[in-house]
């Protein structure tokens, strides 16, 4: 099976500053655990602060990004996956180019002259994260290049699309593009839900790409806030996976599968009308380091199994796999191999 350039992502390449903070650094910023929010003003200053006071890391991060780099680490097959997005001509973005790559991920990124690469406040208190992002360069992705015959070409050899919910913020345009390309070529065009104010403050856009997903993943949180918004009136996860599942498609060739994570909660799987629960692998407390980047891993280990057309059992199971590694490393993060198994 030819895996080469298989998967394609495209959403916002972001440096991650983590750091285990505390309930007052929390406080003073407003930040929720558990949320993923854009920076605003009052965020400004965090960003320093973090670095001056505690103990922090840089990680390559981005929430499509982490997806594919897991994606690509379960695969071990050198450019299996492709990688779109905005960086800053810097150092931060000469790092994720050279991280990326390293990792075997395919990226072809479109570099702004005059704003610097995005960066993630991960701030962790107790294993669970916030995530504050400060947009920046990713912000100024521009479907233009997407629509470089160089970059295209990615497009066109792929044959899965991964996107995450926070590139509706930035150029929903593209998005477009891809996903008509994906029904009208018989790919597999993927999305997540992402955060609670995408589905709240993005709806519009959201909406539109909707038809076209053929998988749509979140978490409870994100999947609650979906249906608040769309007026369903029901807090249970596994009737709200069923209704998204069943929204109106582009594509008639193949039916939505919606894929929803609860944590240590089993994992809730919508398709034809049923939902079938599957228990994740539990960790005890004391093995938690942060949980920066478990919903994107469980991503990527699914990926990694979906793109090799593998029952769905078999590619839930890599997602709880890869999610129970990333959860005891700080950040996204892996060690060289995946087990075999």
């Amino acid at each position: 099976m030819a895996l080469e350039g298989v998967l394609l992502g495209m959403g916002n390449p972001l440096l991650d500053i983590s750091a285990v903070v505390d309930e007052d650094f929390l406080k003073k910023f407003d930040i929720q655990l558990n949320n993923a929010i854009l920076a605003e003003d009052k965020h400004k200053s965090m960003y320093d602060e973090m670095a001056a006071k505690y103990n922090v890391e840089y990680i390559a991060g981005g929430a499509t990004q982490n997806s594919i780099r897991v994606a690509q680490w379960m695969l071990q097959v050198p450019g299996a996956t492709s990688y779109i997005g905005c960086i800053g001509k810097d150092k931060f973005g000469e790092e994720m180019t050279k991280n990326s790559k390293q990792a075997g991920v395919n990226v072809h990124y479109y570099e702004d002259e005059n704003t610097p690469t995005g960066t993630c406040a991960v701030c962790v208190v107790g294993g669970e994260r916030s995530l504050i992002a400060n947009l920046s360069a990713a912000n100024c992705y521009k479907v233009d290049h997407l629509k470089q015959p160089e970059n295209w070409a990615l497009v066109e050899k792929a044959k899965y699309f991964y996107i995450a919910g926070f590139f509706l913020t930035v150029s929903p345009e593209s998005i477009q593009l891809v996903a008509e390309h994906a029904a009208a070529n018989n790919k597999v065009f993927m999305m997540n839900l992402s955060a609670p104010f995408i589905c709240e403050f993005f709806k519009d856009p959201q909406e539109k790409a909707l038809p076209y997903m053929d998988y749509v993943f979140g978490n409870e949180t994100e999947a609650r806030t979906f249906s608040k918004v769309h007026g369903w009136e029901t807090e249970n996860v596994e009737e709200i996976a069923l209704k998204i599942s069943q929204l109106p498609k582009a594509s008639e060739a193949r039916k939505r599968i919606t894929v929803i994570t609860q944590g240590a909660d089993p994992v809730c799987v919508a398709q034809d009308g049923k939902v079938t629960l599957y228990p994740v692998i539990l960790l005890p407390k004391e093995k938690l380091v942060d949980t920066n980047g478990a919903g994107d891993a469980f991503v990527g280990g699914f990926l990694s199994q979906l793109v090799q057309e593998k029952p769905i059992e078999e590619c839930v199971r890599a997602g709880c796999y890869a999610a129970n590694v990333i959860i005891q490393r700080s950040g996204c993060t892996y060690p060289e191999k995946p087990d075999s198994h």
